[in-house]
């Protein structure tokens, strides 16, 4: 079978029901009435799907899902008429807020761990990636309760098996196992988790790149983008480094930047573009996310917006 160079999959071991509000001000023990609430499908690898499939591409979405909030998040899902295969688990799936206090321009962000998975529903998990066709698989968001730290390298070693690019973006001693199976073709650590990783601060620049580069070193990915919100991020891959500051834009919020930032970067990949070209894509994606209040993502015309300033900076 021929699988379309645009077409990914991907997973989502810990999926949230996201659901953002708007309100005037936060006073504790009130009543407070909301200006304005929408809820999305979340999780790294279903919000990667999201802009992904906005960009143009197909995407799979590969999660686990259970309880009466699982139901709804299937549903939101199928309202994003995204393609998905559910894992079902006992445990109910999370649900995850974000309110916006529009008096102070503050943001809250309230995230509950998720479920406890059994062994072998995560072990279903396994054999749902290993029947899966695709040019690319992101797995990307945090582990469950009951999910050893070991689950990404076992992805990764599945994924190799077949062929296919494996994109990681994780954290903590997932991370560290996901690296250590190696051939990731690309990871995407924020600073503080790339800092997690390797046990010290990395308080400059310099100090990033020496770390990123250690990763490209050592063979467990091919490339390394390392995102520094407000700073911008970092490319790192045999061939040297690419350090691109921000773009200065008013950010309404943090929700989904990175994820947003992976999606369009795999999705230049899949197009057949360079790493630069890919990397320049994803740092536009990740900006033009914060444009938009609560967990509303990245659009198209907004990165097509910023990349040329995005590439000149």
């Amino acid at each position: 079978m021929t699988v379309p160079s645009t077409t990914i999959a991907t997973l989502t071991m810990n999926p949230t029901i996201d659901v953002a509000y708007d309100v005037d001000r936060i006073i504790p023990t009130h009543k407070i009435r909301t200006t304005r609430e929408y809820a999305n499908p979340g999780g790294g690898g279903i919000n990667v799907a999201r802009v992904f499939v906005r960009l143009g591409g197909a995407a799979r979405c590969i999660y686990l899902s259970g309880g009466p909030t699982g139901v709804a998040l299937d549903g939101l899902l199928d309202l994003h008429q995204l393609v998905r295969t559910r894992v079902p688990i006992a445990g109910h799936t999370r649900i995850a807020v974000t309110t916006l206090e529009h008096a102070t321009g503050q943001e809250y962000r309230i995230t509950p761990a998720g479920p406890e998975v059994r062994e072998d529903e995560w072990r279903a998990a396994l054999a749902r990636i290993a029947a899966t066709e695709c040019s690319h698989f992101v797995a990307s968001g945090s582990l469950p309760h009951g999910v050893p730290a070991t689950f990404y390298a076992d992805v990764a070693r599945i994924v190799a098996a077949r062929g296919t690019c494996m994109v990681l973006d994780t954290s903590g001693e997932a991370l560290r196992q996901g690296l250590q199976a190696g051939g990731i073709d690309l990871v995407k650590p924020s600073r503080s988790e790339l800092e997690t990783l390797t046990g010290s601060r990395l308080p400059t620049r310099a100090a990033v790149i020496d770390a990123a580069m250690a990763i490209v070193a050592a063979r467990q990915a091919r490339l390394v983008a390392v995102t520094l919100g407000h700073e911008g991020a970092i490319l790192a891959r045999a061939e040297g480094v690419i350090d691109c500051p921000a773009v200065p834009v008013e950010a309404r919020s943090t929700v989904g930047a990175g994820d947003s930032f992976l999606a369009a970067m795999v999705y230049a990949l899949c197009a057949g573009q360079g790493d630069v070209a890919a990397f320049h894509m994803g740092v536009a994606a990740g900006t033009a996310a914060v444009l938009h209040p609560g967990t509303d993502l990245a659009h198209p015309a907004d990165i097509a917006r910023l990349l040329p300033a995005v590439i000149a900076a």
